[in-house]
């Protein structure tokens, strides 16, 4: 691979002493910068180097962590990216990816095996974040320096997507939902991911139509008149704004970019990515590939939230009109 700027293996009592992080960034102060972030979140520094060395050598995964700063993504880097994620996924080592708003399509179409965390211009706590999800997920360790509230921020948005999938799952069954669709709360202790059970398959009723998409844009317009007059921080709701704007897009046969979606949400980029993640996790979300261009990739509905939908709007008959 090209120039490196240092690499070392911490040994103790036989063992490796932490898990290894290998960072590449064509600005030093960017490595400099993400190595402080890194260590700061548990990992030991492995690989330095640049995107360009990265892009001109043999792409390898030589440590547990792999993180990328791209926020331009030329040809040789999309490749690079691309081999990187075949091999992130066989290998399995976590890619934490950051790029700009204008290279998000292309850098997030490359990226479809390893389950790669994408940021947009992130700042040093978003970093830290990602680094400590990408340690957990590995060895489950608790990360470092991470503050309560942001280990609070993972898990309520992970509580919380899983609460949507489970009242989705009832509503995509036909069964009587008994209080307010997409108010957050913890998930049940029951809750069993998208599992059918026999009362389901007893009480599943045909699937209505979607709601006129005319209708949804127009309640998608109402919700961001709100934060107009009141401030976007007062109404963030990203998985119901991304639900409508997806359930417009699949009643108009349209297809929905994942940076369009970015925007839908109302957050900020790197946090509407952490949400369609967890959105695609819990069944709600797909991802398909732009058979013209591999580089793009769209998100849309899974059959299992699109049925939830039409049966959501079709319990509100006359009166999502006025719904924001």
């Amino acid at each position: 691979m090209g120039q490196v700027d240092f690499a070392y293996d911490m040994v103790a009592n036989g063992e490796r002493a932490a898990l290894a992080v290998a960072i590449y960034a064509d600005r030093m102060e960017q490595r400099q910068e993400i190595g402080e972030d890194a260590m700061a979140a548990g990992l030991r520094l492995g690989e330095l180097g640049s995107v360009a060395s990265l892009a001109d050598g043999d792409v390898r995964v030589l440590a547990d962590v792999v993180v990328l700063d791209c926020p331009e993504a030329d040809a040789a880097t999309l490749a690079a990216l691309a081999r990187l994620d075949v091999r992130a996924a066989r290998s399995g080592a976590q890619l934490v990816v950051s790029t700009s708003m204008a290279a998000l399509e292309p850098v997030f179409g490359c990226l479809d095996l390893s389950r790669a965390q994408i940021l947009v211009a992130p700042t040093r706590a978003e970093r830290v974040i990602a680094l400590g999800s990408a340690l957990s997920a590995i060895s489950g360790a608790r990360v470092r320096e991470l503050s309560d509230d942001d280990r609070l921020t993972l898990i309520r948005l992970t509580e919380q997507v899983g609460e949507i999938a489970a009242r989705l799952d009832r509503l995509s069954a036909g069964l009587p939902e008994k209080s307010n669709v997409f108010r957050f709360e913890s998930p049940s202790q029951d809750y069993r991911g998208g599992e059918e059970s026999a009362e389901r398959n007893l009480l599943r009723k045909p699937r209505p139509p979607l709601p006129d998409p005319r209708l949804v844009r127009r309640i998608i317009r109402q919700r961001r008149l709100r934060a107009k007059y009141f401030g976007a921080e007062f109404f963030a709701d990203p998985a119901w704004d991304m639900l409508l704007d997806l359930t417009a897009a699949r009643a108009e046969h349209a297809r929905v970019s994942v940076s369009s979606l970015c925007i839908a949400s109302g957050v900020p980029p790197t946090t509407a990515l952490r949400w369609i993640g967890q959105m695609t996790e819990a069944g709600l979300f797909e991802r398909q590939e732009d058979q013209t261009d591999r580089r793009r990739a769209f998100i849309t509905l899974s059959d299992r939230a699109a049925d939830a939908m039409a049966r959501y709007f079709e319990e509100l008959g006359r009166t999502a009109e006025g719904l924001v």
